[in-house]
């Protein structure tokens, strides 16, 4: 007999969510736990230290070639895999419910926000959660107060500009830029 998916295995394979699905409580509660952890992490007065708290918000060792400044936002952290050589400026937001991967030698800018989870439009329909993977792939650069919107894929060597909104897939070599993100440059 198979095992019964948990919500949280359920949005990172991409199911969506009604609010009042019977396991919805889950998310408050991951939530709350993670609350007290940010607020250690946030609290690190070295990134030693932060860089612990962070395997503690995502449930895994972080390599210590990974750095992180703080403050830093999350609101599950279980759903987010970090690679090698990853570097994270201040006050990032990760919305991490769909999954976020951020692979090797990565560069995060200052303010970035990466979300992995939407909802639709329609109003009786907005209260539902509609998950989609993020994918930031080896040797990228995000700028800082760059935007990641759900389901996106950015490639390998890419950067994406300061203040861009990426809506749509990045292209591995090249340059993002704007809102919405286009490419302007081929590296």
């Amino acid at each position: 007999m198979e095992k019964k998916k948990d919500i949280f295995e359920r949005l990172t394979s991409g199911e969506v969510i009604p609010m009042d699905d019977p396991d919805y409580s889950n998310i408050r509660e991951a939530v709350n736990q993670t609350m007290g952890l940010i607020r250690k992490l946030n609290a690190s007065t070295d990134v030693n230290e932060a860089r612990k708290w962070l395997g503690e918000v995502i449930g895994e060792e972080v390599d210590e070639s990974t750095t992180l400044f703080p403050p830093f936002y999350t609101n599950v952290g279980k759903n987010i895999r970090l690679g090698k050589k990853v570097f994270i400026n201040h006050a990032c937001s990760f919305l991490d419910l769909g999954g976020i991967t951020i692979e090797d030698e990565v560069m995060i800018g200052p303010r970035v926000n990466i979300t992995s989870e939407n909802h639709p439009v329609e109003v009786a329909d907005r209260k539902t959660m509609v998950p989609g993977s993020v994918v930031i792939k080896r040797n990228a650069w995000i700028g800082g107060a760059a935007s990641i919107l759900p389901g996106i894929t950015v490639g390998e060597n890419s950067v994406v500009a300061a203040g861009a909104m990426v809506t749509k897939d990045v292209p591995a070599n090249t340059v993002v830029a704007g809102v919405p993100a286009k490419v302007v440059k081929e590296l």
